[in-house]
């Protein structure tokens, strides 16, 4: 079946406030129609509000980068969920190696925020990927099998369709090494298979899944012509309008 592709940008930490307004209102009045593609900034929390103003009246959509799964709460430094929906925000981020690795996050801690997440009203882009060592020894098919059944643990056939389910191999994010578009369709394919075992081949066929890692311009279109690659979510290569852009190409 068809599925409208999702490019994502996820800042990580960088920008300032200026900077994020000045890339809105490079890039705002060029975006596709999102009846074409769903095209996504993942912001840092700070500039969310921001970011929402900005972007009010285009096509521009806005992603928070992370959440914690209670809506409030003796909490301190965290963003509660609730909150981030209260400023429109469509998307959260979950899951993220750099969120596992450096914050020691668990596939509980994911599973929690995917139903807060939509309890709120919100959208999660839930990230897999595997490390090099699981790669090389052929476990990657197992190991984001399960951290993917994980993260759906409990949800309903209707909110995992909407899902969008990044995988994004360790091994290539922020590295300049990439997947072979043949990898990505395999491991997408292999998180679509886990889906359907779950909820069934319907729901599989419904949600959306990016592939992930040193996602640019000059590849991206290889990645979105394998049929199970619904759209990438991209890093370095969406910090900058004209290199954001040239990854909506493909949409033409």
């Amino acid at each position: 079946m068809s599925r409208k592709p999702i490019i994502a940008g996820n800042w990580k930490m960088n920008k300032t406030a200026s900077e994020a307004r000045e890339f809105v209102d490079a890039v705002k009045n060029a975006i596709p129609s999102n009846e074409l593609v769903d095209t996504v900034i993942g912001s840092p929390a700070i500039f969310l509000e921001g970011m929402k103003k900005g972007v009010k009246g285009t096509e521009l959509q806005v992603a928070a980068q992370n959440c914690y799964f209670e809506n409030a709460g003796a909490f301190t430094g965290e963003n509660s969920p609730a909150t981030i929906a209260d400023l429109g925000v469509e998307y959260v981020i979950i899951g993220h190696s750099e969120r596992r690795d450096y914050f020691h996050e668990t596939d509980e801690d994911i599973n929690k925020k995917a139903h807060a997440i939509f309890a709120n009203g919100m959208t999660p882009i839930i990230c897999c990927g595997e490390s090099l060592e699981t790669y090389e020894a052929g476990k990657a098919v197992e190991f984001v099998g399960a951290q993917v059944s994980a993260a759906l643990k409990g949800l309903t056939a209707e909110q995992v369709a909407s899902s969008v389910i990044a995988y994004e191999p360790i091994w290539a994010i922020g590295t300049g090494k990439s997947a072979t578009s043949a990898d990505a369709q395999n491991m997408c394919k292999a998180v679509r298979d886990v889906v359907a075992a779950d909820f069934g081949q319907e729901v599989a066929d419904k949600v959306r899944v990016q592939y992930g890692g040193s996602v640019n311009p000059s590849n991206v279109a290889e990645y979105m012509a394998c049929p199970d690659v619904d759209g990438a979510l991209v890093g370095g290569a969406s910090l900058q309008p004209d290199s954001f852009l040239a990854l909506l190409d493909f949409v033409k």
